[in-house]
């Protein structure tokens, strides 16, 4: 090991958990690699002490190009990427008999070739390297039978048993993937697809959850960054539910 800084790649450090990951990541003394960062991220993330190189038209994982270029950045500015993020797939509500094969086929894009073409990207230099982290964002309906959500949840139970089966084909070669599944989080993407974005709505949904309210995006961060930060690499191939006990 040398004192050099650790190379993070955040897939999207737009929405969702991205800006708070890449935070913690730079916190953790990791330079960074963001696709399509939020106003202002890039200074808060230099002004902790991190090189940040920047990837524009990046959040989009449908098109495979999106996740080699973010790859060619980070390999271009830093010469490696030791951990990589992503946030995927698309929510899709409605009940099965009511879906059709178009509404299945969106749901296995956003959830299922999305990861794809992220691992597909971000595997081969960390092999080359014989060394990495990946970690990719599911969710906790992949666990368990989701009423409302049927090819949400089955689309993401497929990918976590993608990132489990890549898993074990690299696993030695010292790279590690995992999967965290989030549900019930307070953020707006979920608060639409689930109507909760007003308090009647935001009370029924938290009524679902076993700990009794949302999960807040900057916790997500802090829980993720262990799969990521370089302390703890005796684990592999795992899907982690985190969803306040619901899975």
């Amino acid at each position: 090991m040398t004192d050099q800084r650790r190379v993070a790649l955040v897939s999207d450090a737009a929405g969702y958990v991205g800006p708070h990951l890449a935070r913690e990541l730079a916190r953790r003394g990791h330079d960074l690699v963001v696709g399509d960062p939020a106003e202002g991220l890039v200074d808060e993330l230099e002004a902790i002490g991190a090189r940040v190189a920047v990837v524009e038209g990046a959040i989009d994982l449908r098109d495979p190009a999106v996740s080699l270029r973010l790859v060619e950045a980070a390999i271009e500015a830093f010469g490696r990427i030791d951990s990589a993020a992503a946030f995927t797939g698309r929510i899709v509500v409605g009940r099965f008999l009511h879906s059709t094969i178009d509404d299945l086929r969106r749901t296995l894009v956003g959830c299922i070739e999305e990861p794809y073409n992220f691992l597909q990207a971000v595997v081969p230099p960390m092999l080359e390297q014989r060394d990495g982290q990946i970690l990719v964002f599911t969710s906790a309906t992949g666990a368990r039978p989701t009423p409302g959500a049927p090819l949400y949840s089955s689309a993401r139970a497929g990918a976590n048993m993608l990132v489990s089966n890549v898993a074990a084909e690299v696993v030695a070669s010292n790279v590690q993937v995992n999967a965290v599944g989030t549900n019930f989080i307070d953020f707006p993407g979920f608060l639409k697809a689930s109507r909760a974005d007003d308090p009647e709505g935001r009370a029924r949904v938290e009524a679902q959850v076993p700990q009794g309210r949302l999960g807040d995006l900057a916790e997500v961060a802090s829980f993720a960054s262990v799969f990521l930060d370089g302390t703890s690499r005796f684990t592999t191939g795992q899907f982690v539910p985190y969803a306040g006990g619901w899975a």
